[in-house]
């Protein structure tokens, strides 16, 4: 991890900073954190691979079954390929709604309070653990991408589509993780973070349009799944990975960006109340 030079942080925070000053500082913050989690990966790389097991399955096992139920409209669209999108959003979905957990350990551990007292600003704690959950989800984009290949799935393989199909990952896994920070702030015992994560995840994944289109939901279920932020991610990845475009990308991803600020924001207004 870099050295920070916390006596001249300390001076500079003395002064009145500039706007750029503040804006330059939280980026780089936010990164120093977001190293801090990326590291704590060469740990255990192995977890990378056991969140993949269940998204594995899915893929394999209940798109393979349900491709022979002709009952779902998914257009031209093989029902595996069109779910695909769907379980990658699944897959970050679980890996960054837990994060939390790692918040209450740290904390049980003594690590969280030396954290906090550090001359770093809350809301870059936030977003740098965020992205560092991004990180984490970015190996899921990769397994399931080549399972996809192994798969013969009719997935647009063109480098930018790939690419924005990893930042709409990082982005969705930014307002997960920050929401499960904010869950893990006011729980803020591993029992219960874990009954809270086991009732959020299941309802928000089949209340979106993962694995089946919104149009077959009964109409309240609808209106549940148009304002699930998984909807949002399923749809840009569905759009850049299967029909190589979406018509209302600008739309969904400024849904998304203010999502994931105003989740952001709580977070780091509850983040210090952990340790209490």
């Amino acid at each position: 991890m870099k050295q920070v030079n916390y006596a001249k942080e300390s001076k500079d925070s003395a002064k009145t900073k500039s706007p750029l000053k503040i804006i330059l500082d939280y980026i780089f913050n936010s990164f120093t954190i977001a190293e801090m989690e990326v590291r704590k990966l060469r740990h255990d790389p192995t977890e990378l691979l056991t969140r993949a097991v269940q998204p594995v399955l899915w893929l394999l096992i209940f798109g393979q079954a349900f491709s022979r139920i002709r009952a779902i409209p998914t257009g031209n669209v093989n029902y595996q390929t069109f779910m695909a999108p769907g379980i990658l959003a699944q897959s970050m979905m679980f890996i960054s709604i837990f994060y939390g957990l790692s918040i209450i350990w740290d904390k049980d551990q003594g690590i969280l309070q030396k954290l906090i007292a550090m001359p770093v600003p809350r809301a870059a704690f936030v977003t740098g653990k965020a992205f560092g959950a991004g990180v984490r989800a970015i190996s899921q984009v990769i397994i399931i991408l080549f399972l996809s290949y192994l798969l013969c799935l009719n997935i647009k393989w063109s480098l930018l589509n790939i690419i924005m199909s990893i930042f709409t990952i990082i982005l969705g896994a930014a307002f997960f993780s920050s929401l499960s920070m904010a869950l893990a702030a006011i729980v803020k015992s591993r029992e219960r973070f874990m009954g809270i994560g086991q009732v959020i995840t299941m309802p928000l994944f089949f209340a979106s349009n993962a694995i089946y289109p919104i149009q077959i939901m009964p109409h309240w279920l609808q209106i549940i799944a148009k304002i699930n932020p998984l909807s949002y991610v399923v749809e840009l990845l569905r759009g850049y990975l299967i029909n190589g475009s979406i018509s209302g990308a600008s739309f969904d991803w400024l849904i998304l960006i203010l999502a994931t600020v105003v989740i952001q924001v709580i977070s780091a207004v509850l983040y210090p109340h952990i340790v209490t």
